[in-house]
């Protein structure tokens, strides 16, 4: 999976970081069980501080995307917890909806929208 990061944008580059590995899970690019590289290698293939790639990681970990020990590093998570994730969910939709609303985007281009994102990428 290949990684790019803007590091002149707003968004933090854990951030950035982390919605890239949850896209490639989406997407099929990371597989459940997969190996992820060490904290240490992707900080240095990406340029970026240690302790951004560990945040990034932490983050998935918490979500439930990524699980992780000492011994064996970081891997895709084979199962991920449904109802946190919907909590997610709606908390980021609340937000993308209501700026819909005050840029005058109406319901059913929202819906359409979400459809066809949701289906991107399918087989």
């Amino acid at each position: 999976m290949l990684l790019a990061l803007d590091f002149s944008g707003d968004l933090p580059i854990y951030q950035q970081l982390r919605n890239q590995i949850v896209l490639g899970i989406a997407a099929g690019e990371l597989r459940p069980g997969e190996k992820l590289p060490t904290i240490r290698s992707l900080a240095n293939e990406l340029g970026i501080n240690m302790m951004t790639a560990s945040k990034a990681y932490q983050m998935l970990k918490q979500e439930g995307y990524i699980a992780s020990d000492r011994r064996n590093g970081a891997w895709v998570a084979l199962t991920t917890n449904e109802g946190a994730a919907l909590t997610r969910l709606e908390d980021a939709l609340r937000l993308i909806i209501a700026e819909a609303r005050v840029s005058g985007i109406d319901e059913d281009t929202v819906a359409k929208l979400c459809r066809k994102l949701y289906h991107e990428g399918e087989v």
